[in-house]
């Protein structure tokens, strides 16, 4: 039987480039979501030529998408993945820019560090596409024509309370949702809310190497913390957790449209 040790250390070494979890695959099976988000774009990606993906990471979901708008074009905030997504996108015709990231949508002091601008004309897109990355929705109405559309999915609060559970930490006093304030947001942009869903995935995680692997990529939701300070706390899961283990994680959609 292989040990904690040897599983745990397994996780540690598993390469992670981009925003790439195939290395998950083997080890974690998920219930979806509620709404597809790929459908979601695709629905209306077939009825422009022009499109942004905010934040792609390294280009993974953006180089599965099929058909794509002619003109289609990428922004990475972090400069590791930007080279990245290069590789993988500029081959298919798709520029990666480097961009500022949004301030935190959730945050108070929205716009002190950074302004979120993007580096686009205005009414460039018919479509502006973003998972999972903070967005200036001043900005993205900005640089959508007229009747351009946003979809985003967004991580929700509470996303992580399983695993804070898992691994013995308080979890955070948060609203329910964010969402409101999505929408709110996107409203004060100028952009009409066609669809606003919540709704929740399950990881069910078939051992150790699978939960340290993934706590090593989102690790600054604990504080930045490396797994391995959680040793303590997985060799207790690893010893009395039934296996798979089930990790809900919680999401929103909202598709906008800004007026024709």
């Amino acid at each position: 039987m292989t040990s904690f040790d040897e599983l745990m250390a397994e996780g540690l070494a598993a390469p992670f480039t981009g925003w790439d979890f195939s290395w998950l695959d083997a080890r974690s099976t998920t219930s979806p979501l509620p709404w597809d988000y790929r459908e979601q774009v695709s629905r209306y990606a077939a009825g422009v030529t022009s499109m942004l993906d905010m934040g792609t990471g390294g280009g993974e979901w953006l180089s599965g998408l099929h058909p794509r708008p002619p003109y289609t074009i990428a922004t990475e905030c972090w400069p590791p993945n930007v080279p990245v997504a290069a590789q993988r996108l500029h081959p298919a015709g798709i520029p990666v820019i480097q961009a500022a990231p949004a301030p935190d949508n959730m945050a108070t002091d929205r716009g002190r560090d950074t302004d979120g601008a993007l580096p686009f004309r205005a009414g460039a897109f018919g479509l502006v596409i973003n998972r999972h990355e903070s967005f200036d929705a001043g900005e993205v109405a900005r640089v959508l024509a007229p009747g351009g559309v946003f979809v985003t999915q967004q991580v929700d609060y509470h996303s992580s309370d399983d695993l804070y559970q898992m691994l013995g930490l308080a979890i955070p006093a948060e609203p329910d949702s964010w969402l409101p304030l999505a929408l709110q947001q996107a409203s004060s942009a100028g952009l009409n809310a066609q669809t606003a869903i919540a709704g929740e995935e399950v990881l069910h995680f078939a051992d150790i190497p699978g939960i340290v692997y993934y706590l090593k990529v989102i690790f600054d939701d604990f504080g930045d913390l490396p797994p391995d300070s959680f040793r303590p706390a997985l060799k207790r899961a690893f010893k009395e957790t039934a296996w798979p283990l089930p990790i809900r994680e919680r999401r929103f959609l909202m598709v906008a449209i800004k007026s024709a």
